[in-house]
């Protein structure tokens, strides 16, 4: 959550500070805020509660420095206001921290700086760290932060400013994202890339426990412990252009839009028509080892979750391998069994959310194999695991997700019909996956071509009280992350429930206010999900079905093009995409930026 940018070079920090916020803010934005610097002195800073556009009106017209941090949050400690926004500074002004992340033991170190006649001027547990490191009288910046950082517990990614030491920032991750830009006599500091790529495309990532020092001309990593570490670039892959908004009017409406061409990018160069396979080479699992694997547990927060559980679908179906999906966020908490014949798969859109890498951790301190599914090239679940699959999504800069959502499901499939290949699954029917698979990009777009008529059925479903969403079998991972996207950013209470269990309880809320979303695909379940429809009816429930035909009890249908029955869900969830977002439309949201969420959980 939350974002952090940092600049040093030749250039004034502050307008490449607040583009760079604009372009984070989708990680936070109940607060913002900025410090500068770059001359010995006491630095300068400029702090707002809102969004980024209320901190750029408040900065004085002479806001002059080539050294600065800035900071876009999303509230753990303390309510969003200006006091509590970030960047935080000590008692004489001279250090400013920005930082991401949770401070689990700030009670008592902000007990111990108060019994000390320490002024805390926030309720938040990051302004320790500023007063901590104002107070060392360590030689370097760098031994004071490393200083400050040994009395912490928690996670953290820190820039800090210090005018006694203006030709520096010092940063340091545990548990959070920071990520260096190197550009020419010029240095970019962030949480994230898609601040950095208009300005340069060489990074360099952190791991847990390394630090850096960033200087106008060149930058040293090393661990906070003190010892040289040899951190190297690598080139982003994502242009530019693809964190613009494409001439939509959200950033949501662009990524729906862009599944056909997503899900293209995801199959190219993996399909292997000789084999009727298709060709994963960085799961690192050879075909011995997959065939020693017993079970498949997929691990997931949110909509990673329940893509998740399509993949857990696809991987019995196609491998005849027996799997399941949890959340993340439980696992993590439970002293789970852990089975060397069991593959572990992290799921992850960023590579960076906090309770889907506490797992990884975890298992791999057990001794489990784990793969990961994620978006983010060399991010930490794709650092931390043994190998897997990237889904080539593009950046997606809407809170809520839908194209990596997609694309995810899609690289389930993938995997899924690679180890049935290797196991028992037949030639004939990895020739039909593979065509199944090749079919979705155009069928995507035939769907999207449909938004007029989801939106117009948006609309009349708006005036909802709350919904429900039902599904058997295949379709009850689609109702659940359908259910997620209309609640986060339509705010309608959603729930969603197999098809099956309607009549063990949630029955009971069924009446004209409050509205069924069922998925009725045309497999052996079509019968039994019709008298689900029967049911609802026979208790004057509006009902509005995701189908492959006309069902006559619904009150309205969204027709989806049939795939094989493996790959429908794929399918059948993008025009629930579009629900949500008309729905959203028509109430008015802020679609990009649901109250109370942020992109990228990276706290607990």
């Amino acid at each position: 959550m939350c974002g952090i940018v940092g600049y040093i070079g030749k250039r004034d920090a502050a307008p490449l500070l607040l583009e760079g916020l604009q372009r984070l803010e989708y990680r936070g934005y109940d607060s913002a805020g900025i410090a500068v610097g770059g001359r010995p002195g006491a630095l300068r800073s400029v702090k707002s509660k809102g969004r980024v556009r209320e901190l750029q009106a408040k900065l004085p017209k002479r806001f002059a420095g080539t050294t600065g941090i800035a900071h876009t949050r999303w509230a753990t400690h303390g309510a969003p206001n200006d006091e509590n926004a970030h960047p935080h500074l000590d008692g004489e002004g001279k250090v400013a921290v920005v930082h991401n992340g949770i401070i689990d033991n700030a009670p008592e170190l902000r007990a111990r700086l108060t019994a000390e006649g320490v002024l805390l001027a926030s309720e938040t547990d990051s302004e320790v760290l500023a007063h901590l490191i104002g107070r060392s009288t360590a030689e370097t910046l760098e031994e004071r932060v490393r200083g400050a950082l040994r009395l912490v517990e928690g996670t953290y990614g820190i820039a800090v400013l210090h005018s006694d030491f203006p030709d520096r920032i010092v940063v340091a991750r545990n548990g959070s994202p920071v990520v260096l830009g190197i550009a020419d006599k010029e240095m970019f500091v962030s949480s994230d890339v898609a601040a950095l790529v208009s300005h340069t495309r060489q990074v360099v990532t952190l791991g847990d426990g390394e630090m850096a020092t960033v200087q106008a001309g060149d930058y040293r990593t090393y661990t906070t412990e003190g010892d040289r570490t040899s951190a190297a670039p690598t080139t982003v892959e994502w242009e530019p252009e693809s964190y613009d908004m494409g001439g939509h009017d959200t950033y949501m409406h662009k990524e729906i839009s862009e599944q056909a061409e997503a899900v293209d990018r995801v199959l190219r160069g993996r399909i292997d028509d000789r084999f009727a396979t298709v060709r994963l080479g960085g799961l690192s699992l050879d075909a011995r080892e997959a065939r020693g694997v017993r079970r498949v547990k997929i691990l997931g927060c949110g909509s990673a979750y329940y893509s998740g559980q399509i993949g857990a679908q696809l991987i019995e179906e196609l491998a005849r391998v027996p799997a399941d999906a949890e959340p993340a966020s439980e696992f993590r908490y439970r002293n789970a069994v852990v089975d060397p014949d069991t593959l572990y798969i992290a799921v992850s859109q960023s590579g960076e959310t906090y309770d889907t890498l506490a797992a990884v951790q975890e298992l791999k301190r057990k001794g489990a194999r784990v793969l990961g599914v994620v978006n983010v090239v060399g991010s930490a679940i794709a650092r931390e695991t043994d190998g897997g699959i990237y889904v080539h999504a593009g950046p997606e800069v809407c809170v809520v997700s839908t194209k990596c959502f997609t694309n995810t499901a899609v690289a389930f499939a993938l995997f899924a019909l690679h180890l049935g290949r290797i196991r028992d699954l037949s030639v004939a029917d990895g020739r039909r996956i593979l065509a199944g698979l090749r079919r979705l990009p155009e069928q995507i777009a035939e769907v999207l071509r449909g938004e007029r008529e989801i939106a117009a059925i948006a609309a009349d479903y708006a005036d909802a009280r709350s919904m429900m969403f039902v599904g058997r079998v295949r379709g009850y991972p689609v109702a659940r992350e359908a259910a997620q996207k209309l609640k986060e950013v339509s705010y309608i209470h959603a729930e969603a429930y197999p098809a099956s269990e309607l009549k063990h309880g949630p029955l009971a809320l069924i009446e004209p206010e409050v509205p069924t979303v069922a998925i009725v695909p045309d497999d052996d379940l079509l019968e039994k999900n019709r008298a689900t429809l029967e049911e609802i009816k026979a208790r004057k429930g509006r009902i509005l079905a995701v189908a492959h035909q006309e069902q006559e009890r619904a009150d309205h249908t969204i027709l989806v093009p049939r795939n094989e029955v493996e790959l429908d869900p794929i399918l059948m969830g993008i025009p629930l995409q579009l629900l949500a977002y008309h729905t959203a439309l028509a109430l008015g949201r802020d679609i990009d930026k649901p109250r109370n969420l942020a992109k990228s959980v990276t706290v607990e």
